[in-house]
């Protein structure tokens, strides 16, 4: 029995992925690289996002990836304050903790910048906890995913994980917690269809998986 949702952030709750492509698109026409359309975005954002930067057509032996890394969350902390929420968000949230569910956060997004997010949406009230991580490089959430699970002492078996990307499916796996993708983020539906979990269009209908 499910009794605490883990939530991913960025895509998920947070509606991100056009200020994500324009912020990208700037870097990518100082460099005079073609611009990503969103189609061509979501087909190529992964994690590490080292990865993602490669595929968009940043050269790592002219420079290092601290560069463009460091630019583009300067951008986006600058435009972060105009990404809505999904429409259905607090509905949902507050579906959930009508029902006594215990939710949690998790995401690849420096620490401070996402608690700051958070509230100045006006739902930080929702989640007992918060984990980000200490960096802008958004590496890998699985450590703090592990981290989270051993502070709160819960069950994964009793956990479900609600994100939209594959990565988010691959730490559900390292942790041992069901998982919901949903296929309205970051990722294409055809890149997520393929997965091992429930892969729902939008929000609402995860509330139908419970």
């Amino acid at each position: 029995m499910i009794k605490t949702i883990i939530w991913d952030w960025n895509g998920t709750l947070l509606n991100d992925i056009d200020i994500c492509i324009n912020s990208i698109n700037i870097l990518l026409e100082h460099r005079n690289i073609e611009n990503l359309t969103k189609e061509i975005y979501k087909e190529i954002f992964t994690f590490p996002v080292k990865d993602y930067y490669s595929k968009a057509g940043f050269d790592f032996t002219k420079e290092d990836f601290d560069i463009p890394a460091t630019e583009f969350i300067n951008i986006y902390n600058r435009r972060i304050i105009d990404a809505d929420l999904f429409q259905e968000v607090t509905s949902v949230l507050e579906h959930f903790k009508n029902r006594n569910y215990q939710q949690l956060i998790i995401s690849a997004m420096e620490q401070d910048s996402l608690v700051k997010s958070i509230f100045d949406k006006g739902i930080g009230n929702y989640f007992t906890h918060i984990s980000g991580v200490n960096n802008h490089y958004a590496v890998s959430k699985v450590e703090n995913a592990k981290n989270l699970i051993k502070q709160v002492n819960i069950n994964p078996q009793q956990v479900c994980m609600i994100g939209d990307t594959i990565h988010d499916y691959e730490v559900a796996g390292e942790i041992g917690c069901n998982c919901i993708i949903v296929a309205n983020g970051h990722q294409s539906y055809k890149r997520l269809e393929p997965l091992n979990c429930t892969v729902v269009n939008k929000l609402t209908d995860v509330i139908k998986c419970f």
